[in-house]
């Protein structure tokens, strides 16, 4: 991270100790930078470029800048409910928003300290490495959990340059937290081949597709995938459709096939709901997954996501994907999909992590590598775990 972009990180950050005092954590803080960041850069959008703003002036950020008290919490309030309705990017970063700073006076605070930068004028990489830097110490904060949705990035950057992407090809996360691998993906393509114009117009506004089933990360998600210039120009006045959908990837077929999924879905062994019985007991129900074109049906969240991976991958397709130890040697339905799996696709790497390579400690991980055959195509049997 450049000096310029620690110093503003530090800047934002301390100022989240004082709404600490409030009881805002860690995550709220950043989910109402988040509002408050998109809000400012459209309106430099306008002011600096001269360009048409994606938001209706009744609601951008020139709105919020006179107001004070219970006025501004108001007005904050509505912006934050009208924003979230309808389609694209916008909706997605406002949906279900709410105000987590009740005290006006120190919502007035962070306005300014918002509006006293100018953040169109921030190289594109200074802006993405201040919202990394965000998420990072928002994930360090162990009583969160956040650091679920938060890959290390050193370890997504070995992932990616493994793999090494290519232009003109789609690339898909179907569990995609913060949006770390979509982004290194991105920024490996850029930094590696010369593009032409529709070479990037693909790279910035088709090539990246991603899946998050939790609100408040899917829109820390598009912001950061917004700051690095993904998703972020449509039509004039418009903020640009929105490369992550809200929803639970795992429920059905998406219909659409991509060269590359790279992930790492959420650990935790058994997918379950918790519900009360007429005696008031608390009991927890098994989701099983079903799906006609999963190998087996089971209600392990891994084994489901390394079936749904390799039924979303274009034939030759190839995939990277973080498992636990439990989708290695499971029997089961674990037996099941590793025997699929070795059948149907090139299995060609399996990748051992050291334990504490994740926030949440003790954790031990892996790297699966494969490459989805044509159909008929009879794969290795250098077995890695039979």
């Amino acid at each position: 991270m450049t000096i310029e972009s620690a110093t503003i990180v530090q800047r934002l950050w301390n100022y989240c100790n004082v709404l600490r005092d409030d009881g805002v954590s860690y995550g709220d803080y950043v989910e109402q930078l988040t509002y408050l960041l998109f809000l400012k850069m459209d309106q430099e959008q306008v002011e600096l470029w001269d360009r048409p703003s994606a938001i209706p002036a009744a609601y951008n950020w020139a709105s919020l800048r006179n107001l004070e008290g219970a006025e501004l919490e108001r007005h904050y309030l509505t912006i934050l409910t009208e924003l979230g309705k309808g389609s694209g990017l916008i909706p997605v970063i406002f949906r279900k928003a709410q105000n987590r700073i009740q005290d006006p006076a120190k919502l007035r605070r962070l306005i300014t300290l918002i509006d006293d930068e100018t953040w169109s004028g921030l190289d594109i990489d200074v802006k993405g490495e201040i919202y990394e830097g965000l998420l990072e110490k928002n994930a360090q904060d162990t009583k969160s959990g956040a650091g679920q949705y938060f890959t290390p990035r050193p370890l997504i950057q070995a992932i990616v340059d493994v793999m090494a992407p290519q232009p003109g090809i789609t690339i898909c996360d179907p569990a995609a937290g913060t949006g770390g691998f979509l982004i290194a993906a991105h920024e490996y393509i850029a930094r590696h081949h010369q593009l032409n114009r529709n070479q990037y117009e693909h790279l910035n506004h088709e090539a990246l597709h991603g899946w998050e089933i939790v609100d408040n990360t899917a829109r820390l998600c598009v912001m950061n995938l917004y700051l690095h210039g993904i998703g972020a120009n449509g039509a004039p006045g418009e903020a640009g459709h929105s490369p992550i959908r809200v929803d639970d990837s795992l429920a059905t077929h998406p219909g659409e096939y991509f060269d590359m999924v790279l992930t790492n879905p959420p650990f935790g062994k058994k997918s379950s709901v918790t519900f009360i019985t007429d005696e008031g007991e608390i009991r927890r129900e098994a989701q099983t997954i079903v799906r006609q074109d999963f190998w087996t049906s089971t209600s392990n969240k891994q084994l489901n996501f390394v079936q749904h991976v390799r039924n979303i991958l274009e034939i030759n397709g190839r995939a990277a994907v973080v498992v636990p130890d439990n989708v290695l040697f499971e029997g089961g339905a674990g037996e099941t999909v590793r025997r699929k799996l070795l059948h149907e696709c090139d299995v060609h790497t399996l990748l051992r992590l050291p334990t504490g390579v994740f926030y949440a400690q003790g954790v031990k991980a892996n790297v699966l590598f494969f490459d989805r055959r044509a159909g008929g195509e009879t794969a290795s049997t250098d077995t890695l775990w039979i």
